[in-house]
């Protein structure tokens, strides 16, 4: 259907005010929650820290994440976005500040737990803003486009923060204690700024004309007709914590983010173990590869999704073929091939973002998205301490991290059949209209 003037020039003003500044937003967000795994290169030792020890500090961080999501999510629902995403990214950036002058073990899961409870909420309200600004068919890219930030914050990320561990001793503190210092600044400035530059809602934005506004809000208005209405905020809420729907997507999002971080958080530390010659530096500069080529292949994944309207197999192949790769990791010891076979895990990991985070709002009205959403992210984000935890305790244990890998394609191989086995028809934008009480997960 060709697109109205109108149509086309609402979107385009939308998509750049809000998408490069969100995508902005997580890079700085997701490279404070990683960046422990870099320093890990040299802080495990200085503090004598066991690699079982390093995935719970790792994972700590997903514990408080998980308790505090779902009321910062209705709290942001409540005060608007660009209050309280500012206050998450300013108090996040100070505890990572912080995080620079621990001693011990100790001070390292009370700072990661707390950093938890500071950031809990940013990335499924940032989620949630999103479906305030774009309809249903083009969230996916959206989203994708958002979540770039991932392979990116890591792109830019890697070799930046093993620079700093190498070359930077100021005062005489060591490079890992700096990478704290200097990648938590950002968040502290740019939590100001969001309070001043995003708009909470279509019908509050001065860049946008009357007409514009009309549109949008018309047009966004349309795209909840055919969902449950919500006057009874109390019983929406008990229904989302009693939907079988939300408690799939939250179980298929715990199997997806544990693969996500089980790999994400130790992949400095098995590509380092490719050679022993290789500097902090060097690894971060081939860490590099994998993110480049996941970004690239989930942009295209979602855009081809929202092209097609099809949401199932978008979802369902990529833990697929990232099970897979994690397979290749395990069978060949050639580090070029096992580079490949990494690569291939991140473009099956990073692809489903995009057509999942379209799926929950295909059946949930506003309300509900920010509590469903948040129930669904705070539950799969508890993968983010199962993925870490279980590859250190492995490694403790056997010295081979080659169990833990295939423990993380098993995962991935369950996130495949868990979305396998979804209604077709429930999950593609075409189902939009159906009434939201006639929707069922098999």
């Amino acid at each position: 259907m060709q697109k109205s003037e109108i149509e086309v020039r609402t979107l385009k003003k939308v998509s750049r005010r809000i998408i490069p500044y969100i995508f902005i937003l997580y890079i700085i967000a997701f490279l404070d929650r990683v960046n422990i795994g870099y320093a890990a290169l040299d802080m495990n030792k200085d503090l004598g820290l066991t690699a079982s020890v390093m995935g719970l500090i790792s994972g700590i961080f997903f514990i408080s994440y998980f308790l505090f999501e779902v009321p910062s999510n209705m709290l942001m629902h409540r005060f608007g976005a660009r209050k309280w995403i500012g206050r998450i990214m300013i108090s996040w950036g100070i505890v990572v500040i912080i995080t620079a002058w621990v001693q011990n073990a100790n001070h390292l899961y009370i700072l990661r737990f707390i950093l938890g409870i500071a950031e809990a909420g940013f990335f499924p309200g940032v989620i949630l803003y999103i479906t305030y600004w774009f309809r249903g068919k083009e969230r996916a890219r959206a989203v994708a486009l958002f979540m770039m930030a991932l392979p990116v914050s890591n792109i830019i990320g890697a070799p930046v923060t093993t620079w700093i561990m190498d070359n930077i001793t100021w005062f005489g503190m060591e490079g890992w204690r700096w990478i704290f210092i200097i990648e938590g600044i950002p968040a502290i400035i740019l939590g100001i700024v969001t309070i001043f530059y995003l708009t909470d809602r279509p019908n509050q934005a001065k860049w946008l004309s009357k007409e514009e506004k009309k549109w949008l809000v018309s047009e966004l208005e349309k795209d909840n007709q055919g969902k449950s209405p919500h006057h009874n905020h109390n019983q929406k809420l008990k229904e989302m914590f009693r939907s079988t729907r939300v408690w799939r997507l939250s179980f298929i999002y715990l199997t997806l983010v544990t693969g996500l971080y089980g790999i994400g958080f130790w992949m400095p530390t098995i590509i380092k173990g490719f050679s022993n010659i290789l500097t902090n530096t060097q690894v971060g500069l081939i860490t590099m590869i994998p993110y480049l080529l996941g970004g690239i292949a989930m942009v295209l994944w979602a855009r081809h999704s929202d092209r097609t309207g099809e949401r199932k197999m978008h979802t369902a192949l990529p833990p697929l073929v990232g099970a897979l790769g994690l397979l290749g990791c395990v069978m060949t010891t050639n580090p070029i091939l096992s580079i490949m076979m990494i690569s291939m895990v991140t473009v099956g990991i990073y692809s489903i973002f995009g057509p999942f985070w379209a799926i929950p709002s295909l059946f949930l009205t506003e309300f509900e998205a920010a509590v469903g959403i948040a129930i669904i992210s705070s539950i799969g984000n508890l993968g983010g301490f199962i993925g870490p935890y279980v590859i250190g305790f492995v490694m403790d244990t056997t010295g081979r991290v080659e169990m833990g890998l295939y423990f993380l394609s098993l995962v991935l191989f369950i996130c495949f059949l868990l979305v396998f086995t979804i209604k077709k028809e429930h999950v593609t934008s075409t189902s939009i209209p159906i009434q939201a009480d006639k929707l069922s997960i098999k």
